[in-house]
């Protein structure tokens, strides 16, 4: 699992992990845990959105592995 820290300067990198499926129960890629809407939308997004979305893979990862509620 890779992880990116939102609050750091520079380039936002892809968290992309190569393993990419749709989990049907979560609708999250198992890979990266971001929604198709999200992974379609990253070639075009702006740092600010891909920041964005790296607070909201921290917090899913969190809900999801750490077995805390969202």
């Amino acid at each position: 699992m890779t992880d990116f820290d939102p609050a750091a300067p520079g380039p936002v990198p892809s968290p992309c992990i190569s393993l990419c499926e749709m989990d049907a129960k979560t609708g999250l890629c198992v890979g990266c845990q971001r929604t198709i809407d999200e992974i379609v939308a990253w070639g075009a997004a702006s740092d600010d959105e891909r920041r964005a979305v790296w607070r909201e893979i921290g917090r899913r990862r969190h809900a999801l592995f750490d077995g805390n509620a969202a």
